[in-house]
């Protein structure tokens, strides 16, 4: 990252220089010859500041201590909270596994290949966890926030913002229950063109805003309202898009269909069968790494299922096609 942070005043410094030698160009006394290294050092000049400024917000944005103070909860881990943090964490499972299951040992996938290096860290015991408080896993589940006050990437955690309570320190419960395994990922990199783009937007990062209040979920029953909330905490609508009627092919998540449409169609048997099995009705096998079915099914129970399907079921059909 240094470099980066150094190619970015190095552009910024040029910028300058170019201002410099455009000032003097200036002051030729005949006008066709005046102009041409005036117009060409303040069109580099403004090129290579915007340039430079843009890296060094993306290098900000990334680095830049947030000011979410984590708590100093300490999660006990209960028979019940264990259970529950094993199930929600094979959500967890398609980035931070090598093998798709658990234990959490970390990822084998590049996310930024090309852009950086990213791995989903080792989040078992014999990780960089052991290491953090809970409150500092809470917070970077919720909040999108490292240890030290940095923005992860990647890390769902706007979906995540909205778990309750109870289920993430569920969570951080059966990390801290994992056996310890030995698997290092590499550090994270982000390199000019990744930093360019987190600078103008197009890459946001993790961070969310700081969740200062209890959160709690519906109660725990079939009905539309939990199902909307595992819905939204599932990271349905990293795919299916923000009103589950179709994902955009715009460079992030592989675009899901419009569930509104699809859903209403297949009876409460269908869906649970497509979820347990991994086959729609029409006899379509799912792509794992598309639609992470196995996931879902090992972390939700059928009556979970069932308000999930009672909540997509209650949907209001719209026309948009994912595209």
């Amino acid at each position: 990252m240094s470099m980066v942070i150094g190619i970015g005043f190095l552009l910024i410094g040029l910028a300058v220089l170019l201002v410099l030698l455009g000032i003097r160009a200036w002051h030729i006394k005949n006008l066709f010859l005046r102009l041409p290294p005036v117009v060409l050092s303040g069109l580099l000049a403004l090129v290579f500041a915007l340039i430079g400024a843009v890296d060094l917000i993306g290098v900000y944005r990334l680095d830049a201590p947030r000011g979410n103070p984590a708590s100093n909860l300490r999660v006990t881990a209960t028979p019940d909270r264990l259970a529950r943090g094993e199930h929600l964490a094979h959500l967890c499972a398609p980035c931070h596994s090598t093998t798709g299951n658990l234990p959490l040992d970390g990822g084998t996938r590049n996310f930024l290949d090309g852009l950086g290096t990213l791995y989903a860290p080792n989040l078992t015991p014999g990780g960089p966890l052991a290491d953090w408080s809970d409150g500092e896993i809470i917070r970077a589940i919720r909040e999108g926030i490292d240890k030290n006050g940095r923005a992860l990437m990647i890390m769902p955690s706007e979906d995540f913002h909205q778990m309750s309570d109870a289920d993430v320190q569920a969570i951080v419960a059966y990390l801290r229950a994992q056996p310890s395994v030995s698997h290092v990922t590499p550090p994270r990199t982000v390199g000019l063109i990744g930093t360019l783009l987190i600078g103008t937007g197009l890459f946001p990062t993790s961070a969310q805003d700081p969740i200062t209040r209890p959160v709690s979920s519906p109660p725990v029953a079939v009905t539309a309202e939990y199902g909307k909330y595992l819905v939204a905490m599932s990271g349905c609508r990293s795919c299916h898009g923000p009103d589950l009627s179709g994902g955009r092919a715009d460079g992030g998540p592989p675009p899901g269909p419009n569930l509104t449409r699809i859903i209403p169609s297949w009876s409460e048997a269908d869906f649970l069968r497509t979820i347990r099995t991994g086959t729609d009705p029409q006899g379509h096998r799912l792509a794992p790494d598309q639609m992470p079915w196995q996931a879902l099914s090992a972390a939700y129970s059928d009556d979970e299922l069932k308000a999930i399907y009672l909540y997509l079921h209650g949907l209001e059909p719209t026309a948009h096609e994912a595209r």
